[in-house]
C-alpha cells in the first residue's frame, strides 16, 4: 500500500491511497484542481482514481467532489445519511452505500463510526496484501468498543486537531470553543496522542497527524506532545509525520 495526505487543515482534506488494484481518495475538500495537481506530483494520474471514500460531508471534505466526480466519475463509498444529503446538489452516477465492512477489489474496508456534528460520520481501516492503514478525522471521542478493531496497525492517520491551551485562550468565540471540545467535535492533541499510545503496537510503521488547526495549533506542539506521550507509555515510532493544509506529505509506503 501507499498513502500521502494531499491536503489537511479547515480550508480542505483529502487523501490517496493505492494498492495493486485500487487508487482512491478519502475525501476531496480542497478544488478538483488542486487535487488533480498534488496527485500529478507524486506521479499519479487523476483518471486512474477508481474510488471516493468520504468521512463526512462538511464542506472542508467535499468542496472539490462535484467537479472531480464529473470529470473523472470514480465510484463514491459513502453511508446512505451522506448519499441523501449531497444528491440534492451533487450528481453521482457511481456509489456504493457502505454501512458495513466491505471488500472492494484486493482492498478490505472495514468502518467504524466517529463522533461529530453532522448526520454520519464514518472511519475507516483499510487492509490490503497484509497491510493496514487506519484513518480517523473529526471526531470528539472514540468509542471504546472500537478499541480492538484499532490495535496493533501499520500506518495511522489520525486527526489533532487543537492544543486546548491554545484554543481557550485563542479568538474563537466560547460556543464555538465548546463545539471543538466537545464529543461532537475534534480531537485535541493530547486525546489524539492518548489514543494513539493505545493503539499502535509491533507492527506499527508510521503515524500522519491531520486536520491540524491553523488558529488554534502549531505543528511543533503537536509534535511534541505526541512524542511525550508515546514516551511516558515507554513507546517510540520512527516515522510521524505533520500534514500541511497546502502541501501534500511524501508518498509513504506501507
Amino acid at each position: 500500500m501507499k498513502l500521502s495526505v494531499l491536503a489537511s487543515g479547515s480550508k480542505g482534506n483529502s487523501t490517496y491511497i493505492e494498492t495493486k488494484e485500487n487508487r482512491i481518495l478519502v475525501d476531496l475538500g480542497t478544488s478538483s484542481l488542486y487535487v488533480e495537481k498534488k496527485l500529478k506530483k507524486i506521479g499519479i494520474d487523476p483518471h486512474t482514481i477508481n474510488s471516493i471514500f468520504l468521512t463526512h460531508t462538511h464542506i472542508d471534505h467535499i468542496s472539490g467532489l462535484k467537479v472531480f466526480l464529473k470529470k473523472y466519475q470514480p465510484t463514491i463509498f459513502l453511508t446512505r445519511k451522506m448519499y441523501e444529503e449531497l444528491v440534492t446538489t451533487i450528481d453521482i452516477p457511481n456509489y456504493y452505500l457502505i454501512e458495513e465492512d466491505t471488500v472492494f477489489n484486493d482492498l478490505t474496508i472495514h468502518v467504524f463510526k466517529t463522533s461529530h456534528d453532522v448526520s454520519d460520520s464514518n472511519g475507516y481501516i483499510f487492509e490490503s496484501d497484509g497491510k493496514s492503514i487506519v484513518y480517523i478525522t473529526d471526531t470528539g471521542y472514540i468509542n471504546r468498543k472500537h478499541f480492538d478493531k484499532l490495535k496493533n496497525k501499520n500506518y495511522y492517520v489520525m486527526e489533532s486537531n487543537h492544543d486546548i491551551e491554545l484554543l481557550m485562550n485563542g479568538k474563537y468565540p466560547y460556543h464555538l470553543k465548546q463545539r471543538i471540545l466537545g464529543d461532537r467535535g475534534h480531537l485535541s492533541n493530547k486525546d489524539c496522542a492518548k489514543y494513539l499510545s493505545s493503539f499502535i503496537g509491533e507492527q506499527t510503521e508510521g503515524i500522519i497527524l491531520i486536520h491540524l488547526s491553523h488558529e488554534n495549533n502549531r505543528e511543533e506542539v503537536a509534535l511534541q506532545t505526541l512524542e511525550e506521550t508515546l514516551e511516558r507509555n515507554n513507546q517510540h515510532i520512527d516515522h510521524i509525520i505533520i500534514s500541511k493544509q497546502d502541501e501534500n506529505t511524501e508518498l509513504v509506503e506501507v
